[in-house]
C-alpha cells in the first residue's frame, strides 16, 4: 500500500470567507491525506446543493468551518486513488460515488477528496460521472424522508413539495415506486416532467392553493419549509388527522411540533445520513431503470459561482453539477 508522505497540492473551488457567490474562486490548496478507513478519490464531477449555497452565504453549516480557505461540495463521482488496505472491497481505479461530511472534512469541489468507506459505493453502471455526481445527497435525502421516515407504502396519499428540484424529483419517484398516489407542487412548466416521473397530480403553486385541492393526505414531504408562503403551516390543512409531515429544511419552522400536535398530526424533521448501504439500493433502482436522474446543467468547476447564483434564483429542474476533470478512458 502506498504510504502517505509529504502533502501535495490540488486545485479546488474555495471561499476565504462567507458572503455572496463572488467569494468562490479557484485556488491551490493542500491535497487531503487519507487516514483510517478513508478512501482517497480523484473527483471527476461534483454536485452543487442548496446546503452549499446556504453555507457559502453564512448560514447552513458555516458555523462549523474551522479554517479558511474552505472547500464545499457534499457529493461527487470519481475514481478511487488510494484505499485503506490491500483487500479493501474498493480498489484503485474503481468508479465510485458518495458523500463527504462537509465542513468536518474538505469538500468535493476539488480535484481530490477523502471519504469514509461507509459513505462510498460503486457508481451505477448505467450513468456517466456527471449524472452519478447528481445522485448521492439528493437521493439519500429523498429516500430517508420517504422510505425510512415516512415508510410510504401502497395505497397512501402523499404530497411532495418542490417535486421538480434535486431532492424532489427523487422523492416523487420513490413514493410512486412504493405504490403511493403522489401529488406534488411545482410550476406549470414542470408538470409534464413530473408526471413522467410518476406524479399523479401536479399542483401549480402559482395559481392553486395546494391545501384546497390536495386534502386528506397521509404524508407530506416538505422540501420548502415554512419560510415561503407558510408552506409548512398550510400543509397541516392538507393532512388527515394522524397524518405525518416530514420537513427537510432545518430551522425553517421552529414551532412545527407544537402546531402539528395541536391538530393531531405527527411531525418530524429529517437530516440525511451518508450511508453507502442505502446508496447501493438506490444504485440498483437506477440500473434497473426504476429511477431516473435529471441533470439540469453541467458547469466547469471554475464557474461554481454561477451554479450558486442559479440555485439562489430557484427554478432549477433536478440537479446542477460541476465538472472537475474529464471522464477517464
Amino acid at each position: 500500500m502506498q504510504a502517505e508522505t509529504a502533502q501535495e497540492t490540488m486545485q479546488a473551488l474555495v471561499i476565504d470567507r462567507t458572503g455572496d457567490p463572488g467569494e468562490l474562486h479557484l485556488a491551490e490548496v493542500p491535497r487531503p491525506l487519507r487516514i483510517s478507513d478513508e478512501v482517497l478519490v480523484r473527483v471527476v464531477a461534483a454536485s452543487v446543493n442548496p446546503i452549499d449555497v446556504k453555507t457559502r452565504a453564512g448560514r447552513g453549516t458555516s458555523a462549523a468551518i474551522e479554517r479558511y480557505p474552505a472547500v464545499l461540495g457534499h457529493d461527487f463521482a470519481g475514481v478511487v486513488e488510494q484505499v485503506p488496505y490491500a483487500a479493501h472491497p474498493l480498489q484503485p481505479g474503481d468508479r465510485v460515488y458518495g458523500m463527504v461530511r462537509v465542513p468536518r472534512m474538505p469538500g468535493a469541489h476539488a480535484e481530490f477528496t477523502t471519504v469514509s468507506s461507509m459513505s462510498l459505493a460503486p457508481m451505477p453502471a448505467s450513468l456517466d460521472f456527471a449524472h452519478a455526481a447528481a445522485v448521492p445527497l439528493a437521493a439519500l435525502t429523498a429516500w430517508g424522508a420517504v422510505v425510512d421516515t415516512a415508510r410510504v407504502h401502497d395505497g397512501q396519499r402523499v404530497l411532495i413539495h418542490a417535486g421538480a428540484g434535486g431532492v424532489g424529483h427523487f422523492a416523487v419517484q420513490f413514493a410512486a415506486y412504493f405504490g403511493a398516489t403522489v401529488t406534488t407542487t411545482a410550476s406549470a412548466r414542470n408538470a409534464e416532467f413530473l408526471r413522467g416521473l410518476g406524479a399523479h397530480r401536479v399542483v401549480d403553486y402559482t395559481s392553486e392553493r395546494f391545501e384546497e385541492v390536495a386534502r386528506d393526505q397521509d404524508v407530506v414531504i416538505d422540501l420548502i419549509g415554512n419560510v415561503k408562503d407558510a408552506t409548512g403551516t398550510r400543509s397541516l390543512d392538507a393532512l388527515r388527522p394522524g397524518g405525518l409531515i416530514v420537513t427537510v429544511p432545518t430551522g425553517s419552522w421552529p414551532t412545527m411540533g407544537e402546531e402539528a400536535a395541536a391538530r393531531g398530526i405527527r411531525a418530524t424533521g429529517y437530516v440525511v445520513s451518508p450511508d453507502a448501504r442505502t446508496l447501493a439500493v438506490i444504485t440498483r433502482l437506477i440500473d434497473d431503470g426504476a429511477v431516473r436522474v435529471h441533470l439540469d446543467r453541467e458547469l466547469p468547476l471554475a464557474e461554481g459561482a454561477e451554479a450558486h447564483r442559479l440555485i439562489e434564483a430557484g427554478h432549477v429542474r433536478g440537479k446542477l453539477v460541476l465538472r472537475v476533470a474529464p471522464d477517464p478512458a
